[in-house]
């Protein structure tokens, strides 16, 4: 059984699906007016993670991740550029699968873009226009926030705290400073579409409701996204859909990833250090990307260092050097071994990636003392499979290590500078047999003498 982190309840809880056989899982996608940073790529990551885990564990997983394609600041980057808005949005939209791609993120169930769900936002509004828990004012449409009793359930905050701190908008149109926008007027130059209200165009918070709902009805499994969006984003999703479903809550688990820091600071523009996730992966394979951003608990707050990119770089490195000579099987095998493993548990166990990459880093050192071929065979099977759920060790060994920039030797020739280690040792010329493993320890390749041989593997 699955066991996550649930930010309604503030506690890890059984995941349990209200369809035993089915699970509905949504998750907030990028909006489409910049290239993707590093930041960005933390919660693709980690809900992709999640989303290799509950496949193992129920007959379907259907998940959805929105594209938002209408917001204010696609508008203002299209104007600065000069360019047409739909242009904008496909440019970033490529960018974005590409780096996605590179990082071995699997496509989601479902990617709708909000500008494909006007009708459904419409709808939304006029229903809780409706049932009073909206209101018109200069083309505008607002949520009654003071309507919601159980408004903060999610980010567990006050009305009047809220109010306290507030980065809401005061604008003269609204009843009370805490209502937020559903649907906006837009002038001439604006994206727009005909409504009860007038021209206009979506609130953020409405679209992802939209979709929700046209999706997985009133209610679904689970919903994730960065904890910047637990409020307001979510907190509004939730206070949305409460009103139009008579009360029932939008998801029954909330998930959410902590932040990502740029060398023990908060990723700013006005600090400079807003790193594009294009960049990152020029400089490093997106396998590397991938290990270092599971490296730390999704739930805590990861530092992007270079230190720790070339230790994830190291680690991996180590885990491919352990499945040299290993056949992958046609097929992978069955639930059973799954259920059995400590690696597998560990992920099932709020995703607890750090335990479950020091498991995956045991494997391959029993891989490496182990010269029985079937035994050997064996733990390299184990070592593949569970690795490959969570999206690594998925290319050759040999080609990861011609890849990878560590080494640039081929195996004939690391083999050939083994062969004349062992024969300087033979004629006890300690010397050169020295000067080979250091040789070979600044490529990245590290010899281990045994009894049945030498033995090498990267570093």
């Amino acid at each position: 059984m699955m066991r996550l982190y649930n930010t309604l309840t503030q506690r890890v809880d059984p995941f349990v699906p209200i369809d035993a056989r089915t699970v509905r899982m949504y998750v907030c996608g990028p909006t489409v007016y910049d290239q993707p940073h590093v930041g960005n790529a933390r919660p693709i990551v980690v809900f992709d993670l999640l989303y290799r885990v509950l496949a193992q564990l129920y007959p379907r997983v259907v998940y959805v991740r929105n594209i938002t394609d209408i917001d204010d600041k696609i508008n203002a980057r299209a104007a600065e550029r000069g360019i047409p808005i739909k242009t904008l949005t496909t440019e970033v939209e490529e960018v974005f699968h590409a780096d996605l791609q590179r990082l071995g993120v699997l496509p989601p169930t479902f990617e709708p873009h909000a500008t494909d769900h006007i009708a459904d936002i419409v709808a939304l509004v006029m229903r809780m226009m409706a049932s009073g828990h909206a209101y018109e004012r200069e083309g505008h449409v607002l949520f009654r926030v003071r309507k919601d009793p159980q408004y903060g359930c999610l980010s567990r905050r006050k009305l009047d705290d809220m109010i306290a701190g507030s980065r809401v908008e005061v604008a003269p149109y609204k009843e009370d400073p805490l209502d937020f926008v559903l649907w906006k007027p837009s002038s001439p130059d604006l994206p727009g579409w005909e409504s009860p209200w007038g021209r206009g165009r979506p609130g953020w918070h409405i679209e992802c409701s939209a979709m929700c709902q046209h999706y997985f009805g009133p209610t679904f499994d689970l919903h994730g996204g960065g904890q910047d969006l637990i409020f307001p984003h979510h907190e509004n999703e939730i206070a949305q859909s409460r009103a139009v479903h008579e009360g029932q809550l939008l998801a029954h688990t909330w998930v959410h990833n902590g932040i990502v820091l740029m060398e023990g600071q908060k990723m700013s523009k006005s600090l400079g250090n807003v790193l594009p996730l294009a960049a990152a992966l020029q400089e490093f394979e997106g396998e590397i990307l991938r290990f270092f951003l599971l490296s730390t608990h999704y739930r805590k707050p990861l530092d992007w260092t270079r230190k720790g990119l070339e230790q994830a770089k190291q680690r991996l490195t180590r885990l491919y050097g352990a499945l040299q000579g290993f056949i992958p099987p046609l097929e992978a095998s069955g639930e059973e071994d799954l259920a059995q493993d400590p690696i597998f548990a560990s992920l099932c166990e709020d995703l607890n990636t750090p335990q479950a990459l020091s498991l995956l880093e045991e494997k391959a050192s029993a891989v490496y003392k182990t010269s029985e071929g079937r035994q050997k065979e064996h733990l390299q099977g184990e070592l593949w499979q569970a690795a490959r759920i969570m999206g690594f060790l998925e290319k050759n060994p040999d080609a990861w290590q011609q890849d990878s920039g560590i080494c640039d030797l081929s195996q004939e020739e690391i083999a050939q500078l083994v062969q004349e280690r062992e024969t300087a040792r033979q004629a006890q010329d300690f010397a050169r047999s020295d000067a080979i493993r250091a040789t070979l320890l600044q490529k990245g390749i590290i010899l281990e003498d045994t009894a049945t041989g030498t033995r090498w593997h990267k570093a």
